[in-house]
């Protein structure tokens, strides 16, 4: 290779200032021969791009499950599942891993007699449940002793580790941090051992630390309520419209058997991906694959969602009130990422609500002022499937939803009637070429893209065809898209009421 993908990643970010406005196409070839893949034979696609200009390699470990694929009664078990990755495995997390497997065994035993005796609801025995939680309690403290809490993560972070963390969307969990690239079979070895032999330790008092996300980040916060409001009005079928972090009755009723199927089910090596990027060597990357993640026993790729979210044959509206500021915030079905229309539909959230220039900003902010904050993004709750493109304006004091509401679908309609002017659209061609490009410029950036463009359109060389995508956008795709799209039936609408007290 004569130049090095940092090099071609900077020509690629100057070359875009220079020309901002530009249509013509980028040259991705260099960046895309350096990439090297390799599946092993349980399945696991591992993906590496080398980057020798500094002694770290940033790795993201993709499962293809997410909070969509949730089972019922079970809603929030990929973000469950996301956090015990964290807890350990048989040879980390623990003093003494025969007597905690006993000790758990117990604790499970006990949780299956209070949940079924709670689940009586007004005829549960309130004598018996007073027992059975005493002895609940009881049985979380035994396994207690024997937990070395925190091992992996002071493991990680002794050995060099920077950026480790976990994400869990609607679409898929991701796993991520970056090492030295001395470390790599540290990595492999302690990486494929979590999802060999992982141990769902201190679950039922994780729970609780879950059930707080959900209080502080939904059930105390109007926005999130609102938003959620919108999402179980907008999808009748598709699990989009259940929140991430799960109903809370589920919550607090999961089950380590339940966990365990769930694991057993989406955490496979067919349904996973592994992305490399640093200064590593391919070859060495692939024999310590074959070494560690080998050990893994093949399994069948689980099946892609069924379900599929019936045509919206009308308007919906829902109203929540609370003691906010009025949040108005208007929701379209849109397709999918990989649909041939996705980057016109991004490309009318760009140009409706993101950022200081942006249609919604200068006329509902800036000049008229009717609104403190006003925005538009796509691809909502995820963009694995069919999803939401939204619009939202927050009221300035004095002003109401209503205001909003009127001067957003006048400048929605005035996108279908007029075309969006050829320097408009470079404009926002500029801005989703310079974002791209922008996400590509860090080992942790490429190897995220690498993982999820691998996991969503099935080949990570998609990634490269993203500018050609972009380049290839017209006035009339984005007027076309905002006909079919951004109607009165296929919107659903929700309004955060303002209450005194």
């Amino acid at each position: 290779m004569n130049l090095k993908p940092i090099r071609v990643i900077a020509w690629l970010v100057g070359a875009l200032l220079v020309m901002a406005a530009a249509t013509s196409g980028f040259d991705f070839s260099e960046l895309e021969e350096a990439v090297s893949e390799y599946q092993l034979d349980n399945g696991l696609k591992i993906l590496v791009l080398e980057r020798h200009d500094a002694p770290v390699a940033s790795f993201v470990t993709l499962a293809n499950v997410g909070a969509a694929n949730d089972p019922k009664e079970y809603t929030g078990m990929a973000h469950m599942f996301e956090h015990m990755a964290f807890k350990g495995t048989t040879t980390l997390g623990t003093s003494d891993i025969k007597k905690e497997l006993a000790a758990m065994k117990v604790e499970d035993s006990v949780w299956y007699e209070l949940r079924a005796e709670r689940q009586k609801g007004q005829f549960a025995d309130s004598t018996r449940l007073a027992e059975l939680e005493t002895a609940f309690e009881e049985t979380l403290e035994t396994a207690n002793e024997y937990v070395v809490a925190g091992e992996y993560d002071r493991l990680m972070e002794v050995q060099g580790a920077v950026n480790t963390n976990a994400g869990t969307g609607s679409d898929q969990t991701q796993y991520i941090m970056s090492l030295p690239s001395n470390k790599l079979e540290l990595f492999m070895a302690t990486e494929s051992e979590r999802f060999l032999n992982p141990v769902l330790r201190e679950m039922y008092q994780e729970r609780n630390v879950i059930a707080e996300e959900r209080r502080q980040g939904l059930e105390n916060n109007p926005i999130n309520r609102t938003l959620w409001l919108l999402m179980s009005t907008a999808f009748e079928a598709h699990p989009y419209r259940i929140p991430i972090v799960g109903h809370m009755s589920d919550i607090q009723n999961y089950t380590r058997d339940a966990a365990k199927a769930y694991y057993k089910k989406y955490y496979v090596p067919s349904n996973m991906i592994v992305a490399i990027v640093g200064d590593v060597d391919p070859e060495e990357v692939f024999k310590q694959a074959k070494k560690y993640w080998g050990r893994i026993p093949a399994s069948p790729r689980p099946p892609e969602l069924a379900t599929v979210e019936p045509e919206q044959e009308g308007e919906r509206r829902v109203e929540l009130e609370d003691r906010a500021q009025p949040l108005f915030v208007a929701a379209w079905h849109v397709p999918q990422e990989t649909h041939p229309d996705w980057p016109a539909v991004e490309a009318l959230a760009d140009y409706l609500g993101q950022g200081r220039t942006s249609l919604l900003y200068k006329n509902l902010v800036k000049e008229k002022k009717i609104a403190a904050q006003s925005g538009s993004f796509a691809g909502w709750p995820g963009n694995k499937y069919p999803c939401l493109m939204i619009v939202y304006a927050v009221s300035s004091p004095g002003h109401t939803n209503e205001e909003g509401e009127e001067q957003i679908f006048a400048e929605v309609e005035k996108l279908k009637a007029e075309l969006i002017p050829a320097d408009e659209v470079d404009k926002i061609k500029a801005r989703a070429k310079a974002n791209l490009i922008n996400g590509l410029s860090s080992n942790l950036g490429l190897a995220i893209a690498l993982a999820g463009y691998e996991n969503q359109w099935g080949d990570w060389r998609q990634l490269f065809l993203q500018l050609d995508r972009i380049n290839a956008l017209t006035p009339e795709d984005l007027q076309r898209a905002a006909q079919k799209y951004l109607t009165k039936q296929n919107r659903t609408v929700a309004k955060l009421n303002t209450i005194e007290g």
